[in-house]
């Protein structure tokens, strides 16, 4: 962490001598997340803690920025020392375009990843994707790629990485949308006897009606689509998929929110996807609440049930997130 700093301090203080604007933001995320997946035989747990990620940065002008930081990361009852992941990133941003490289924050640039694809615990312990993302969005389009390196390779340490493809294009009341990932897992540089390259992941197009314009509510969804889960293990299996059918739900009003996703057809084997997938069939009703909301501060209270053959799993949640930031002429 200290010669981290240092390389910070160094880069900081270089590029303030062309700098229009000293730029800083902090992020809050406290959570408390209860997973009671026993009767369906997946991974019941705990998630609670609380996560702050400072943030500070110079804009050279409109369109160059530098950012370093830290995000930090607590669980309750866990040792004092907790989890430090630095954050390191510059960001272009001009007509639309917006290209990020380095350590920079998931929240907000992958967070929308259908569960099936990327599950949702990767916010809590892999908040930052280390790598680049280039989007380029109008009022109608939108179109971003993106390369997450999880893991470099060493003697001991396996080669993984992610990369993925997302979009959507809307027409008055309809959209259309894809999400599309892959997971490359390779070996280390000392061989593993019967060690095999493993390339994975998924990808979804849906179809949908955005209706919160006709409605009383102040947010209507729905839209229906596909899944495809594609999986090889190089030198024992080529190309393996698995298709599936899925819809969803989203409505709101005031305070209250309604989400359902309903899934059916073969099971997805997603390392980095929801396990409920695995199921034939799965049905996620989620019933919310946010009594708080003010400015760059939201809190809500979350309560989904998740229906596979034969079970009945809940899940209860508190997530608040606290946003704040601001700029200073040079």
């Amino acid at each position: 962490m200290r010669r981290y700093s240092l390389i910070v301090l160094f880069i900081v203080l270089c590029m303030t001598t062309h700098a229009q604007q000293f730029e800083w933001n902090v992020n809050f995320h406290g959570f408390a997340d209860n997973r009671e997946y026993a009767k369906s035989g997946r991974y019941p747990q705990t998630i609670f803690g609380a996560r702050i990620a400072p943030e500070i940065g110079i804009a050279v002008d409109s369109i160059h920025r530098l950012r370093a930081g830290i995000n930090y990361l607590h669980e309750f009852g866990s040792s004092p020392s907790g989890k430090v992941n630095p954050t390191l990133y510059y960001n272009y941003q001009q007509r639309g375009f917006n290209f990020y490289i380095g350590m920079f924050p998931r929240y907000g640039l992958l967070s929308d990843y259908p569960r099936a694809i990327l599950n949702d615990t990767l916010l809590y312990y892999r908040p930052n994707v280390e790598g680049m993302l280039l989007r380029y969005e109008n009022a109608t389009f939108f179109q971003q790629i993106w390369i997450d390196w999880t893991s470099r390779q060493t003697d001991m340490d396996r080669e993984q990485f992610m990369v993925g493809l997302s979009g959507k294009v809307s027409a008055n009341l309809l959209y259309f949308s894809h999400h599309a990932m892959l997971w490359h897992n390779a070996g280390p540089m000392i061989k593993i006897p019967n060690d095999q390259v493993r390339d994975n992941g998924a990808a979804m197009v849906r179809v949908g009606l955005d209706l919160s314009k006709r409605t009383f509510l102040d947010s209507l969804d729905i839209h229906v689509g596909g899944v495809v889960g594609y999986d090889r293990l190089r030198g024992i299996y080529e190309w393996r998929t698995a298709a599936g059918f899925i819809t969803g739900l989203h409505a709101a009003y005031r305070n209250f929110f309604l989400e359902n996703t309903f899934f059916t057809g073969e099971p997805l084997d997603v390392p980095y996807g929801d396990q409920f997938y695995t199921a034939r069939r799965y049905d996620r009703l989620e019933i919310g609440w946010t009594p708080i909301r003010y400015k760059g501060l939201e809190g809500k209270f979350i309560a989904s049930f998740h229906f596979t053959p034969g079970a009945v799993d809940n899940q209860q949640q508190f997530l608040l997130r606290y946003h704040i930031g601001g700029s200073y002429p040079k």
